[in-house]
């Protein structure tokens, strides 16, 4: 929500957390650890000065969701096996039978999350899918 009252503010223009925090009904402290992982994702930059406060470092077209949310280290993992690792989650070294279930949720997760934009987040153009295309996805029949 930080990322995109920042985009919605032109991007370019310079925002204090302060003013963002009483915007987004967000804690300061929260915000301030954010944006330090935000600035050394060089999703932001910091401006010093009376107009201080933080603007983004590419446009909300160019800034995609799943970069902030890596930024920020939220855990996006659906499986509790290590990344690419031939070892399963269960005691004896093995994957679970739902394994493939879960990781391939993960992979279309993010593989949606890197095409958003904060452009598209600001515009509403996140695509959402419709319930009967769901269902069709879901059942298997992609066409």
């Amino acid at each position: 929500m930080a990322m995109v009252d920042l985009a919605r503010e032109g991007g370019s223009v310079s925002s204090s957390l302060t003013v963002i925090s009483e915007r987004q009904n967000l804690p300061l402290p929260y915000l301030e650890q954010l944006f330090l992982k935000l600035r050394r994702a060089e999703l932001v930059k910091s401006a010093r000065g009376s107009n201080g406060g933080y603007m983004l470092m590419k446009s909300p077209a160019e800034t995609n969701i799943y970069d902030i949310i890596v930024a920020v280290d939220t855990p996006m993992k659906a499986t509790r096996c290590k990344d690419h690792s031939p070892l399963g989650c269960q005691m004896n070294k093995t994957r679970c039978l739902t394994h493939n279930l879960w990781e391939g949720l993960e992979n279309v997760v993010q593989s949606y999350l890197k095409t958003v934009s904060l452009e598209d987040v600001c515009r509403k153009k996140a695509m959402i899918f419709p319930k009967k295309e769901q269902h069709n996805w879901l059942s298997g029949d992609i066409n």
